[in-house]
């Protein structure tokens, strides 16, 4: 079968197929064979139908259509096959099938184009000695405190307290109802979830709703007090998000917490070390640990995100549209982890919208993979066989509730460890300069404001005038 290929813009391929004059007749004459078979003709049994009515019963052109896309579909898979074409996706025809249809003579050769899209060439230019900027993240000693106080209070003791009000740090029996307040100040009915009654309520800052903690503290028990708070625009229940609220709470009972001693039986009720010490010294281990893990984070990002603009490639629409599959359903799975109904956000009306707005995200985590790759091959930075055959067995043993597929684990595996030592490779031989944490985050928010006034004449002028 002769094939000739035509690079074209796009990483795409056009390939000019010819069919043999045989292979023409035979296809039609299998086509054939087919319909008679099947063909529910009266005054014929199937599979006796004579060839000159079966064309005219069916229509010569269906037929024919019939026998070209067997035709089509198998040549392109032989050709793809014969050449050694790394194909990605579905092909397109370059002619209309009807005019195919038109053309089409059996027992003639046949010659019809098609393109297909293929991986694209790639090419990163003077990634060696990249100069970015990262955010250094410190061990902050305050965390281990904070964790420790945390655990303090998870295990504290209850017990009443009498002769005082409440304070910061104390629980708190209460009855409460809630009701929306206009603009105007009436009140609505009570909202639901907004009443209950003998609930429990910890006195601690970042609990609730902002303002319901803080205008408990100071009651005492048998008090009734009513205030008014703001619920975030951000509340999950948008019903109430923004929305102003009217509570009225009674106070039954004040506890406060009896917190437990920092000591070797506190550090055996929590782990299985002997010692506070030899406890705390884990746990400080652990947030260093941490803080230097997100450091390096920090720097992987910061020169994947550097490739960026030195990465030159012509991403196949086949390519993006698979990565848009790949975060939508990773997304898909968060939402199910959340006990979120997931049908209620991919629905047929905004599904569209969802996959255009994640192109641009896609496109960049494409070209970021893409130029880690090739940098990884020009270095040649392999992983060896027992460096995947070891990661194989930690992400089995990740998700050892779910089947397996080892191949696709197998080039996962790999291009995972390809793309790590590439970035290892990169990040020994940059000009890395550390700033302290939250500088670049401002800076992009500085910046962020800058194109919104740019792009606004009223604020433009508006500065002027000042």
């Amino acid at each position: 079968m002769k094939v000739t290929q035509q690079k074209l813009p796009a990483s795409q391929l056009s390939l000019e197929i010819e069919i043999p004059s045989d292979v023409s007749q035979q296809t039609y004459d299998r086509t054939l064979a087919k319909f008679k078979q099947s063909a529910n003709i009266p005054g014929f049994r199937k599979g006796k139908v004579p060839q000159q009515i079966l064309v005219r019963r069916l229509g010569a052109d269906r037929l024919k259509a019939a026998a070209l896309e067997e035709m089509i579909q198998s040549s392109l898979e032989k050709a793809i096959e014969q050449e050694q074409i790394d194909a990605l996706g579905n092909y397109q025809l370059s002619n209309s099938f009807e005019e195919l249809v038109a053309n089409y003579t059996p027992g003639q050769t046949l010659t019809f184009s098609a393109t297909v899209d293929v991986p694209p060439e790639v090419n990163v230019n003077d990634y060696t000695g990249l100069e970015i900027q990262a955010e250094e993240i410190p061990y902050d000693p305050e965390k281990v405190e904070a964790f420790f106080e945390e655990r303090r209070s998870e295990h504290a003791n209850v017990i009443p307290v009498e002769g005082r009000p409440s304070q910061m740090g104390d629980v708190l029996t209460v009855d409460y109802e809630g009701k929306t307040v206009s603009p105007e100040g009436e009140e609505s009915e009570p909202f639901p979830g907004g009443s209950a009654e003998d609930t429990q309520v910890e006195l601690s800052e970042g609990r609730f709703i902002a303002g319901f903690v803080e205008n408990l503290v100071g009651l005492n028990a048998g008090e009734t007090k009513t205030f008014d708070v703001t619920f975030p625009e951000d509340y999950p229940n948008e019903d109430l998000a923004g929305e102003h609220a009217r509570f009225t709470v009674t106070v039954k009972d004040i506890k406060e917490k009896e917190l437990p001693e920092l000591d070797d039986d506190f550090a055996q009720t929590l782990s299985d070390y002997d010692t506070m010490q030899e406890l705390r010294e884990s746990i400080e281990k652990q947030f260093k640990e941490e803080a230097e893990s997100q450091t390096t984070a920090n720097i992987e990002k910061a020169i994947v995100e550097a490739l960026i603009d030195r990465v030159e490639v012509e991403l196949p629409e086949t390519m993006v549209k698979q990565e848009v599959d790949v975060m939508l359903t990773q997304t898909a799975m968060q939402l199910q982890q959340y006990g979120l109904d997931v049908q209620s956000f991919y629905t047929p009306e905004n599904l569209p919208q969802l996959r255009e707005r994640s192109r641009p995200e896609a496109i960049e985590k494409l070209k970021q993979d893409l130029a880690l790759k090739k940098i990884a091959e020009v270095e040649q930075l392999q992983p060896s066989d027992e460096e995947i055959k070891t990661r194989m067995a930690e992400v089995r043993d990740q998700l050892s509730d779910r089947d397996i597929d080892e191949t696709r684990l197998h080039s996962f595996v790999e291009d995972e460890l390809v793309s790590q030592k590439a970035l290892d490779w990169l990040r020994e031989r940059a000009k890395i300069e550390l700033v302290p944490e939250g500088t670049l985050s401002e800076s992009e928010e500085d910046e962020a404001e800058a194109d919104t006034d740019a792009a606004d004449p009223d604020a433009e002028a508006s500065e002027s005038a000042e």
